[in-house]
């Protein structure tokens, strides 16, 4: 725990005086585990003020107990540098499975917390030695910065500067330089052992709903959703998208669902909500994970789990009279060439198509129009403009098999 006197930032990778025992030595800190600790203490009877009573009744022998109520110093493992319980500091297990959020410093207050507690928050630290030191285990550990300088001490100099000695004495005085206590808990060796410790810090990338899959009404409560969407925005187009097959995304309305496969060859992709989704087009998917510290691997880690599938059945389209087509308005053009990507179907995943558009206008405002090749029924959408004939560019995410001088209908 931090001193509540001490006024400077107690940041991971500074170096402090460690007196433990008879020896003050110096020691690289690191800390982490607040938001965890204060969880714990907050679900279970042993928070941070009662645990040193609750564990400190629980071991002790009668002996000590009488010792105790008399006033007299009770002795842990180890009498060296006084008793870590009456430093009012709990004794825990650490445990190397558990996952801990990385912090820069240690904290001193957490935003939500309904905790009013005086006491400073309570963390784990990690002490590295520059040298050798004999520190029995239970013993209490203070950390100070005994080379701490007073502010006023450190204005100004040369021939204006008209501190005396006694004055930078004072001022260095009335600072505060214990910076925080704790109860050496286990030996462990930093070259090592530091890698065990499963620090992470929150990752988290942002995709947009590109397009909605069929609409279905959930049978459980009757509410239309949908179980598959496309997403886009999330990957560059040369991404290996295998790598992200399986991940879990998540709607900012809270609905999970998995990334299934890639679509097209533009970085867009499939999801699968096995709850269904009321999400509509536009809406941010976020790829929420972890990334720990010490995986050499720097993998992308995920704790979310998919909900349990609640089926539903696939509504009917509005369509038309039967044997008749929408009533869309369309331009006709034909293919002109065939370019882009070769997809692993054969297919190409562009085309140039003319007749749509006079050359005085403007293309770029008709990005995302819907183009039909009547032959083969295949759809695509247009990109942008080519060349300054009025010829424009259409991509075909599950390619295009027709031939060049089909005719083709753009869709208002």
């Amino acid at each position: 725990r931090k001193v509540p006197y001490y006024k400077d930032t107690l940041k991971c990778g500074s170096k402090f005086h460690i007196s433990v025992g008879h020896t003050t030595v110096m020691a690289t800190v690191t800390f982490w585990g607040a938001q965890e600790l204060l969880s714990t203490s907050s679900s279970s009877s042993s928070c941070a003020t009662t645990t040193t009573t609750t564990a400190t009744t629980t071991d002790m022998k009668p002996k000590d107990k009488q010792q105790q109520q008399q006033g007299k110093e009770l002795v842990g493992h180890s009498s060296l540098g006084g008793d870590a319980n009456m430093a009012g500091l709990p004794r825990l297990t650490f445990d190397y499975t558990q996952d801990f959020l990385q912090q820069d410093q240690l904290v001193e207050r957490i935003q939500g917390n309904k905790n009013n507690s005086s006491e400073s928050l309570l963390q784990w630290a990690l002490l590295d030695f520059q040298t050798p030191v004999y520190c029995p285990l239970d013993s209490l550990v203070i950390g100070s910065r005994l080379d701490a300088n007073d502010s006023n001490t450190s204005r100004g100099g040369g021939a204006n500067n008209t501190n005396t000695p006694t004055d930078a004495l004072a001022g260095s005085a009335s600072s505060c330089r214990l910076a925080f206590s704790g109860r050496l808990m286990e030996k462990v060796d930093p070259s090592k052992d530091a890698s065990r410790v499963r620090l992470y810090t929150p990752k988290e990338r942002r995709g947009v709903i590109r397009r909605l899959g069929d609409p279905h009404r959930r049978q459980d409560d009757g509410k239309i959703v949908r179980y598959e969407v496309f997403g886009t925005d999330l990957f560059k187009k040369e991404t290996n998208m295998k790598l992200f097959v399986g991940m879990k995304l998540v709607t900012e309305r809270g609905d999970i669902g998995v990334i299934k496969s890639s679509f097209g060859t533009s970085g867009k992709f499939r999801v699968y909500f096995p709850a269904g989704t009321d999400a509509r087009e536009g809406d941010a998917l976020l790829l929420q994970f972890k990334r720990y510290a010490h995986d050499p691997e720097k993998a992308m880690h995920q704790d979310m789990v998919l909900p349990a599938s609640r089926p539903g059945s696939m509504l009917e389209n509005n369509k038309g009279k039967k044997g008749k087509k929408p009533t869309d308005s369309a331009v006709t053009g034909k293919v002109h060439l065939l370019k882009g990507e070769v997809l692993e179907n054969g297919k190409h995943n562009m085309a140039i198509v003319d007749g749509f558009f006079t050359p005085e206008m403007d293309i770029r405002e008709k990005k995302g129009m819907k183009v039909i090749v009547v032959s083969t029924k295949e759809e695509g959408t247009i990109m942008g403009p080519f060349g300054k004939a009025g010829k424009c560019k259409v991509s075909f995410e599950s390619g295009i098999s027709a031939e060049i001088g089909a005719k083709a209908e753009l869709h208002q």
